[in-house]
């Protein structure tokens, strides 16, 4: 079977795609089977197009492919978040997700903010994320009945408050609008950043550079297991730079198995060289994979809430 491929890619920016060459990538992509394109927030000349827009964009051009917006909780109230992001997720028809990036707060959770002398990255990610998690679980799909006849639009005993009170955040929901037919968004995490203690809770994907990836699946699945999660619950991705070189030399496919079998990898995030056409290149160099209902169904993940 052939390797689960998450694409990274900035747009719009400084050194970056455009706007219509990054829909020339996902055509690419999307025939390729790659489960999702990740969508960078900046490059290193400068800042890209912001990745909700360009992913609601993409999707209104290209069914078949995820898409993970890079969101930093610099700047971004998880309640904002959680709802732009379940609204793109429903479009989609189930294949959005986030790629969490750790940072500051935002003004809006700083005006209630439980403890104001709380400023470590990583404990804020781990919280936001669970916070992102019970709001999209706040309101499931099955509560929004709809029934004209009986004049019932949803079962408000399915919908409930998360009351969440923690060290960064004060939320209350619940979220204003029902859950995808995946049950919820794809979070995604990079390890060197944050370790896997902080990701063990609320990821669905953890990102770790290929050459760092040895012993990760081993330390990854200890740390899910004390958070009373299975292995098989998380996809583990190496992320490799590629260029044109790379499919142009053939054999990216098996090199790709031989890798993940090394070091106990679901798949990869490819990091592109070069230019559209390079990046094109690359995704035909591909072994195609079948597209998948969701975009929880290409990472093999469970569709549906934590349990």
């Amino acid at each position: 079977m052939s390797t689960i491929v998450q694409l990274a890619l900035g747009v719009g920016g400084p050194g970056l795609p455009s706007l219509a060459d990054a829909g020339d990538i996902a055509a690419a992509a999307a025939e390729a089977g790659v489960a999702a394109i990740r969508l960078a927030d900046q490059s290193p000349a400068g800042r890209a197009l912001d990745p909700t827009v360009v992913a609601a964009y993409l999707a209104g051009l290209h069914a078949g492919i995820g898409f993970l917006p890079v969101v930093p909780t610099t700047g971004n109230a998880p309640y904002n978040a959680a709802r732009r992001l379940l609204s793109l997720d429903r479009a989609t028809g189930g294949r959005a997700g986030v790629v969490l990036r750790p940072g500051g707060g935002d003004e809006v959770s700083e005006a209630s903010v439980p403890d104001p002398g709380a400023t470590d990255p990583a404990r804020r990610w781990t919280e936001y994320a669970r916070v992102l998690t019970q709001l999209w679980e706040s309101f499931p799909n099955k509560a929004l009945l709809g029934d004209q006849q009986a004049g019932v639009v949803a079962d408000d005993t399915l919908i409930r408050p998360i009351a969440h009170e923690g060290e960064f955040y004060r939320v209350a929901g619940p979220l204003d609008g029902p859950s995808s037919v995946q049950g919820r968004p794809v979070i995604v995490a990079d390890l060197g950043t944050l370790d896997v203690t902080a990701v063990a809770a609320s990821a669905d994907v953890v990102v770790v550079d290929r050459t760092q990836a040895a012993g990760v699946d081993a330390v990854l699945s200890q740390a899910l297991r004390l958070a009373g999660r299975d292995r098989s619950e998380v996809a583990l991705l190496g992320r490799i730079p590629v260029n044109r070189g790379d499919a142009v030399a053939g054999g990216l496919p098996a090199r790709l198995r031989a890798w993940a079998d090394e070091q106990l990898l679901d798949g990869f995030e490819l990091v592109p060289q070069g230019g559209p056409d390079h990046v094109i290149a690359i995704l035909r160099a591909l072994e195609p994979r079948p597209q998948a209902p969701t975009l929880r169904a290409a990472y093999g993940l469970r569709e549906g809430a934590l349990v």
